[in-house]
């Protein structure tokens, strides 16, 4: 901490002032005047008869930074935190709750995890790639097990922080070696989307996907925004379950994408959080990804297993790179992990030893595909119930299909930010102020409740 000195003399109390006004923008960062007195906070000196006093005054040299704002998803679970009403609801994290709305860990991690106790495997530290038995299993789930891809050796894979770190890495690697190129992401997306690519100094834009009319998608309004995007850029998309909206391309939609973003000369870098975790299979929510793949075209994916084994905690995820030769891909690998080394070092072993362990497992996986199944059913119930609830409640004729449209975790309910905002003030449901709702957060029993204050800041607030 710097320093300075201040000497008051002891006159009368009219004469004291105010140190903090006035006297603060005459400190210097990294100086001191304290030297000569070490330790000493306060000393006292004769001066023409009268007696003064020196206050040292310690300044930060942070001084600088201010707060940062609170992050709009995790503020929303503490205010959630805060709130002591028996009615209130947790919609805002992306985190499966049981219908008793507690967290849930998968019977199938437990049984991972009693392998590796029985096995006494070590802690040490892993290679920059991570674990090689993950990042097999997890290429193998992403794009199929006998896709071509895999056995021509053209995809570069690296175990990442989950999403958000092989998100991070993979921006990392635009910014380095497409350093002329930009991103296109959704609007809306997912919120930490724009930081990772800020923080990374990766330039961005929008394109259209969300239709407030229809709370549907505005597939024009997408596909005119990557035509006219310069030729190269990258085009971010939801492989599933898209984040916030819930809402997907259909399968020709996704075909006609591709066409486009083929012609442009564009690379697509998909974002895969979700995968099993939407339809409950495996390989319908990785069709868009497969699809293209098989193409021919070269590709980024993201992968995260917090969602679909309920691994939050252990941060686990990776980045996978399809090349167009393997040559290409070996290239590419050695770079990821270049770009990884300052950053993390290496990931942690335990979530991959767990996802290794039940994709690697015939047993396992089976068991884990009827848990996804059970979880994704979970939700598409209390998805179908808060239809019902609505449609019931609504005597004004609205139709709320659009529910039923979206997929996944997510609801986008078209509520605006002062409709979400009395949703949490008058009926203790906190979710995100752009309107969506984690219906992973929902109970059967709670559908009527909640469509009770939709239904209110629906038509009562403007």
């Amino acid at each position: 901490m710097a320093s300075t000195m201040f000497s008051l003399a002891s006159v009368t109390p009219s004469a004291s002032i105010s140190l903090q006004d006035n006297l603060k923008p005459k400190l210097k960062i990294g100086t001191s005047s304290q030297r000569a007195f070490p330790g000493k906070d306060f000393m006292k000196a004769k001066s023409n008869g009268r007696t003064t006093m020196a206050v040292a005054v310690n300044v930060s040299r942070f001084e600088g930074i201010t707060m940062a704002p609170a992050d709009p998803i995790l503020g929303v679970s503490e205010a959630f935190k805060a709130d002591t009403n028996e009615l209130k609801l947790n919609l805002g994290v992306g985190a499966y709750r049981t219908e008793d709305l507690q967290p849930y860990v998968l019977n199938v991690v437990k049984k991972a995890e009693n392998l590796i106790l029985e096995r006494g495997e070590n802690k040490e530290y892993l290679p920059i790639e991570g674990l090689a038995a993950f990042n097999k299993v997890t290429a193998e789930l992403l794009f199929g097990k006998d896709n071509p891809v895999l056995q021509q050796q053209r995809v570069a894979t690296i175990q990442g922080l989950s999403g958000t770190g092989s998100l991070r890495i993979a921006a990392a690697l635009i910014e380095r070696y497409f350093p002329y190129s930009k991103i296109l992401i959704s609007s809306p997306t997912w919120g930490n989307h724009k930081n990772i690519f800020n923080d990374a100094r990766v330039p961005w834009s929008e394109y259209r996907y969300y239709d407030p009319k229809t709370v549907g998608l505005d597939f024009a309004g997408m596909i005119e925004d990557i035509k006219a995007a310069p030729e190269g850029s990258f085009i971010l998309l939801h492989g599933c379950a898209h984040n916030p909206t819930g809402i997907d391309p259909t399968p020709e939609q996704w075909k006609k994408i591709a066409d486009v973003i083929q012609k442009k000369n564009h690379i697509p870098f998909f974002d895969v959080a979700y995968q099993g975790f939407a339809s409950g299979s495996l390989d319908e929510d990785a069709s868009s990804v497969r699809m293209f793949a098989a193409r021919g075209m070269e590709l980024l994916v993201a992968q995260s297993y917090s969602k679909n084994l309920g691994l939050y905690g252990e941060r686990i995820g990776a980045i996978n790179v399809l090349c167009s030769s393997a040559d290409a891909a070996t290239r590419v690998k050695s770079q990821l992990k270049r770009l990884a080394r300052p950053m993390y070092s290496n990931p942690p072993i335990h979530g991959a030893k767990i996802v290794a362990n039940v994709v690697g497992t015939p047993e396992l996986f089976s068991e884990w595909k009827e848990e996804m199944e059970m979880m994704a059913g979970r939700i598409k119930s209390v998805r179908q119930k808060l239809y019902d609830s609505l449609s019931a409640k609504d005597k004004s004729g609205k139709n709320w299909s659009f529910i039923l449209k979206q997929i996944g975790m997510f609801s986008f309910t078209g509520l605006d930010r002062a409709q979400s905002e009395n949703m949490a003030n008058k009926w203790h449901v906190y979710m995100t102020k752009d309107g969506r709702i984690s219906l992973a957060g929902l109970s059967a029993a709670k559908c009527e409740y909640l469509a009770d204050a939709i239904i209110d800041s629906y038509y009562n607030v403007s």
